[in-house]
């Protein structure tokens, strides 16, 4: 067996020494923003948790991982999609180094959050309590 079939070159993004500076309370509407799909919501938890400002890997970047490199990870075409949900609503923004807006760096603004379109309270649980 050839090691270089079960290596794989995973891209590798720094990881945060401190956690971001979001608003607990507005990252959390934003993360049930019912305006967004599953899959919007997921790509802006990646964006906003993950990395240092200006350390962030591009859109550019993060669309061409092949099929090895991603893993589980959903295709190409349901990531540009989520990006698309994500900047309409307006929770990413081209970065100001981003002329062309090609392979862009997107910077993430939890703003858009004090509008969400949320789940109202059905079951009659307050945030308060944990329904028992």
């Amino acid at each position: 067996m050839n090691t270089t079939d079960t290596a794989t070159t995973v891209p590798q993004w720094p990881v945060p020494f401190t956690p971001p500076v979001h608003d607990p309370a507005l990252f959390a509407q934003a993360m049930r923003d019912m305006r967004l799909t599953w899959r919007a919501r997921g790509v802006l938890a990646e964006l906003a948790t993950g990395y240092l400002p200006g350390q962030e890997p591009t859109i550019s970047e993060l669309v061409s991982l092949t099929r090895k490199e991603r893993g589980a990870a959903e295709g190409r075409d349901a990531y540009r999609k989520a990006v698309g949900e994500l900047r309409a609503v307006g929770y990413l923004t081209p970065g100001a180094t981003s002329a062309s807006g090609v392979g862009e760096r997107l910077v993430v603004d939890l703003a858009p959050a004090t509008g969400a379109q949320l789940i109202l309270n059905r079951y009659g649980h307050s945030a308060l309590t944990d329904g028992s």
